[in-house]
């Protein structure tokens, strides 16, 4: 993805362009006032003015990755309890009903500056269910002139025809999860796509019209060797891309991973061999004309737009609708987040209420610790104005350590300090108080 976590694919066997149906008829939505919800006229006050994008989780997978411990279902898990139509048409009543909640008394309905589909697999939706899917958002909250419009897809469920509808249909960004191009480090993921097939699928992206197609990498993996990186780097730059997003390995609990380190049977990830990885993929993207803009993600130097606005957004404090199952929402300092299972989000919104699973609203301290663990991972770097007194005099110590530099009022990260950015945010926050 263009983001801040690592992605899944697969290919969910039986799902295809067949498998979501038109809306035909009947509208679907929520009559009247959304119920699930409430937002204070403070949260609501400024939307309009802040940034504004969609996310749609598609919680559906073929095959479930060793490492992954996101919202996500194969078909066996789901049984009958679910289905992509039944997701679709969720999908639709929450649309139109979050479009109503955030246009109450009078407000201008904000469309969509950004979109992002992910998941699960969205590209197991089909060309047909990702045009539907777009369509549902044009249809609620609408889509602002020049709106990035990004899918995650996985390579193997892809095609040239594939990525010439989506583009078509309005995508104007394609986000692939490659990880690695050497067979024994996917092995250990329990990813299924073959070594070549990400760069032969960002080539057809590229060639149906995408100007902005991304490879996610992932390294550390263990028994990845410094050649298998060299390897995955060369594929990357082979397929033109114009955006890098690379993780270090998280091993999750509850995942089969952590199940396979907990017996024994694989390494830990180790601090010092994923330090100097991301060592030699910057490196090597910087020769290539590509720019760290957040600690995980590079883009083209010499154009802007090859950044992922919609995760900016994020990272700027922007606001936000999450749709889906499980999907997380951001409003003026209200955070919620839906219920999880794809069966009672969809029967949630068939009874009229939105499937909200839990919310908080941020105190200004809580927005303040987030501005500081989400600005200084930016090039841009995190505002001096923004700092306590306090917090000045610890990121004077960053500085005097060689992590950070002051440009222009701001703290920017050096290369040591991207290695230790979380150490940064741990100094400036709680060295204040020491």
């Amino acid at each position: 993805m263009c983001g801040a976590t690592l992605r899944v694919s697969g290919t969910l066997e039986g799902v295809n362009s067949t498998g979501i149906g038109r809306r035909t008829g009947t509208e679907i939505g929520i009559a009247g006032r959304p119920a699930g919800l409430e937002l204070p006229a403070s949260a609501l006050a400024g939307v309009g003015t802040r940034p504004f994008g969609v996310y749609v989780h598609v919680p559906f997978c073929a095959t479930r990755c060793g490492y992954c411990d996101f919202n996500t279902y194969t078909a066996g898990e789901l049984g009958s309890a679910a289905s992509p139509q039944s997701w679709l048409e969720g999908l639709r009543r929450e649309l139109d009903a979050g479009a109503r909640l955030l246009s109450e008394s009078g407000r201008r309905t904000p469309a969509a500056e950004t979109v992002f589909v992910g998941g699960g697999t969205p590209s197991l939706l089909g060309a047909d269910g990702l045009a539907q899917v777009l369509d549902a958002i044009r249809d609620s909250f609408g889509l602002a002139p020049g709106a990035e419009v990004t899918t995650e897809s996985n390579p193997e469920s892809t095609s040239t025809e594939f990525f010439s509808s989506i583009r078509e249909a309005g995508y104007t960004r394609v986000s692939l999860g490659m990880q690695s191009a050497a067979p024994h480090v996917l092995a250990v993921l329990d990813r299924t796509h073959t070594p070549g097939r990400p760069v032969a699928a960002a080539k057809e992206a590229r060639a149906a019209g995408f100007g902005h197609v991304n490879l996610d990498l992932i390294y550390g993996t263990p028994g990845e060797r410094d050649t298998d990186l060299d390897a995955s780097l060369d594929a990357v730059l082979e397929a033109g891309v114009d955006h890098v997003s690379a993780y270090a390995l998280i091993v999750e609990d509850g995942t089969a991973l952590a199940r396979r380190v907990r017996r024994g049977e694989l390494p830990a990830p180790d601090d010092d061999v994923l330090a100097s990885r991301y060592e030699r993929i910057d490196a090597r993207l910087a020769d290539a004309g590509m720019t760290w803009y957040e600690v995980s993600n590079w883009a083209k130097s010499d154009d802007p737009s090859a950044r992922c606005a919609h995760n900016l957004g994020y990272w700027d404090g922007g606001d936000w609708w999450g749709a889906g199952p499980g999907a997380h929402s951001h409003v003026g300092g209200v955070r919620w987040w839906n219920v999880k299972h794809p069966a009672r989000y969809a029967s949630t919104l068939a009874d009229g209420v939105l499937p909200v699973g839990g919310s908080e609203h941020l105190t200004a301290e809580d927005r303040h610790t987030e501005l500081v663990m989400l600005t200084v991972r930016l090039r841009t770097g995190l505002p001096l104005s923004e700092l306590e007194d306090g917090e000045r005099e610890a990121a004077e110590t960053v500085v005097a350590d060689g992590l950070a530099v002051v440009r222009d009022d701001h703290l920017v990260l050096t290369d040591r300090g991207r290695l230790l950015a979380d150490a940064v945010v741990r100094t400036i926050l709680l060295g204040a108080d020491d």
